[in-house]
């Protein structure tokens, strides 16, 4: 059985569980969030997707 979630969903919890559980502040989270969206749009984010894609099928080509 394969497993399928969207990257974005996936930091969404990751981000609720460090703001319930860790300490994390919701001012924190949102800095981050910003800082995302300026990396999206700037010239390094073709680089980020296509790190973020080989690592992606490396662990999808991982056997258990």
């Amino acid at each position: 059985m394969a497993l399928s979630i969207s990257v974005v969903v996936l930091l969404a919890i990751v981000v609720f569980l460090l703001i319930r559980k860790s300490g994390l502040k919701a001012g924190h989270a949102a800095i981050c969030a910003l800082l995302g969206f300026y990396l999206a749009s700037s010239s390094i984010a073709p680089s980020i997707s296509t790190l973020t894609t080989n690592v992606a099928s490396m662990i999808g080509g991982l056997k258990f």
